[in-house]
C-alpha cells in the first residue's frame, strides 16, 4: 500500500458547523488571543480560560463528522494512511482515521501544567476549575497556546518526510511551523490541496494540484480520483 499524508486545518471541521478561530467572525474577532490563549492568560484569569475551552469542547461535542472526514477514514482501506491535523476536534477519530497526530493539542484531554505531553481524558465538556493531574500540578486544557512550542511537530515532519502522496485540506498555509511541513515531503511527491481559497503556494506551485471547493465537496471526489490513480 502506498503511504498517503493528510494535512487538515479548520475548514475541514468548518464543514460540520464548527467555528473557525482566523476567519471572519471568528473565535478571535470575539476574544482577545492574549485573554485566552497564553500560558499568561491562565495565570492571571483561570476561570475565564477554562471557561472558553468547556464552550468549545461542548460545541464540538455536539458536532459530527462530515463527509470529508468519512472520506479521509475511508482512504485506510486503499492506501496507509497517517492524518496530521492542525484541529484540536476529535471529528478524525469519530470518523474512523486510526492514526492522527494533532499539531495544536486536543480538545477532549487535559494535560499538566508541569509537562506538556501529561495528558489525561476527560470525559464530557467540562473541565472543573480545580482539578489536578497526578504530578499534583493544576490541570490545563491540552492546547498549544500562542508563544508555546509544537512538540509533536518533529513527529510530523518525520511523517511527512515518507510520505508518497500527499492530501492538504481547508487550511491556508499561513500558520508556523504546521505549514512548514510541506518543505519535508520528498520533491516528487504529489500534492492534492482542497480549499475554497487561493493561497500562495511559493516554490509548491508547479507540484499542487488544488481543488477549489469546501471540503465536505471536494474531499470525497479527491479521494475517489486518488483510489482510482493510485491503485
Amino acid at each position: 500500500m502506498k503511504h498517503l499524508v493528510v494535512f487538515t486545518g479548520a475548514g475541514i471541521s468548518a464543514d460540520s458547523g464548527l467555528s473557525t478561530f482566523r476567519d471572519a467572525d471568528g473565535y478571535w474577532d470575539k476574544y482577545r488571543i492574549e485573554d485566552v490563549c497564553t500560558h499568561e492568560a491562565i495565570l492571571l484569569n483561570r476561570p475565564l480560560v477554562i471557561d472558553f475551552y468547556n464552550q468549545r469542547r461542548k460545541e464540538i461535542l455536539a458536532a459530527q463528522p462530515n463527509a470529508a472526514h468519512l472520506a479521509i477514514a475511508e482512504l485506510e482501506k486503499h492506501f496507509r494512511v497517517d492524518v496530521i491535523t492542525q484541529n484540536i476536534d476529535d471529528l478524525h477519530e469519530r470518523a474512523g482515521s486510526t492514526s492522527i497526530t494533532h499539531l495544536h493539542g486536543e480538545i477532549t484531554k487535559l494535560r499538566s501544567s508541569n509537562d506538556e505531553l501529561a495528558t489525561v481524558p476527560l470525559s464530557g465538556w467540562e473541565q472543573p476549575l480545580d482539578a489536578r493531574h497526578p504530578d499534583g500540578s493544576l490541570l490545563r486544557p491540552y492546547i498549544v497556546f500562542f508563544g508555546e512550542g509544537v512538540p509533536l511537530f518533529p513527529k510530523a515532519c518525520e511523517i511527512a518526510s515518507k510520505a508518497e502522496i500527499l492530501l492538504v485540506v481547508g487550511t491556508s498555509l499561513n500558520v508556523y511551523p504546521a505549514a512548514s511541513l510541506l518543505q519535508y515531503v520528498d520533491e516528487n511527491v504529489p500534492i492534492y490541496f482542497v480549499d475554497p481559497g487561493q493561497p500562495k503556494f511559493g516554490i509548491f506551485q508547479n507540484r499542487i494540484t488544488h481543488i477549489q471547493k469546501r471540503a465536505a465537496q471536494g474531499v470525497p471526489e479527491i479521494c475517489q480520483t486518488l483510489i482510482e490513480n493510485y491503485k
